[in-house]
């Protein structure tokens, strides 16, 4: 039987992998989905310990301010970015119009 942090994990990524392609979340809007409010830090935390070559979309997942979470111009940044705007999402003096872009289930 998994245990709560397992079945919390679980959920968050079943929330990330749910996001369409070319919308975003915010990492609160990512924990409100998966039944944990106010746990938007589990959600990052979560992701950053995604293995190498998962497939759960993680670019989608961005920060309240429309932003990316990554320190700007930084590699993950850059690949982020790179991603987001594959799938159409376009970004206005760094940040993204969450109006416009952002998931809403």
């Amino acid at each position: 039987m998994p245990t709560s942090a397992e079945s919390n994990q679980q959920k968050i990524l079943q929330a990330v992998a749910a996001i369409p392609k070319g919308f975003v979340c915010t990492y609160g809007k990512v924990a409100d989905l998966a039944g944990l409010p106010r746990h938007a830090r589990l959600v990052g935390n979560v992701l950053k310990k995604l293995p190498t070559g998962s497939t759960i979309p993680w670019h989608r997942v961005l920060n309240s301010q429309g932003k990316l979470s990554f320190p700007e111009g930084s590699e993950p940044w850059l690949k982020q970015k790179e991603r987001l705007e594959n799938e159409e999402v376009a970004f206005i003096n760094g940040k993204i119009n969450l109006n416009t872009y952002l998931w809403k289930p």
